[in-house]
């Protein structure tokens, strides 16, 4: 319940179709997100990728986990994973997002049980728009030490 969006119907539906023990059978956590049908099929000849479509198919879980996932989308707060879900909702459109999404879900789910690793909202986390914000303001930084800059001549500037 430490995941945004997650209800006790999500980990119900978790504890029905698999049980604890049930997931730890899978090596990985990309092999769970390809059995729930959440990870793309990448159908490649010859160094060209001809597909990478999210195969058909559908169980209870991956249900549980799109809900989840849409809900995540129509969270008013920021949070790391709404703004993930935004991201991809800007790019690729909002069924792609809710795919995308409950595949983040169902890995985060698979490593909260068989790693032991508890779920960490990563609130500090600097995406790419405020890193190149970052990288921008050191340049600015950088070039007004080099021309020695001060505020006297900035507010010349201004005026």
């Amino acid at each position: 319940m430490a995941i945004e969006g997650m209800s006790y119907s999500t980990v119900l539906a978790l504890m029905s179709e698999i049980g604890i023990n049930g997931i730890k059978k899978f090596s990985s956590a990309k092999h769970f997100a390809s059995w729930l049908r959440l990870a793309p099929n990448n159908k490649i000849s010859g160094g060209k990728i001809l597909s990478s479509k999210v195969p058909k198919g559908s169980n209870r879980l991956k249900i549980a986990l799109r809900n989840a996932a849409n809900a995540i989308g129509n969270l008013k707060d920021s949070t790391p994973l709404r703004d993930f879900f935004h991201r991809i909702n800007f790019r690729k459109g909002r069924v792609s997002a809710i795919s995308a999404t409950a595949r983040k879900l169902a890995v985060i789910i698979w490593n909260m049980v068989v790693k032991n690793v508890p779920y960490i909202n990563p609130e500090g986390y600097l995406f790419l728009d405020q890193k190149r914000k970052l990288g921008i303001i050191k340049r600015m930084q950088k070039q007004i030490d080099k021309f020695g800059v001060t505020n006297k001549d900035l507010i010349f500037v201004t005026n």
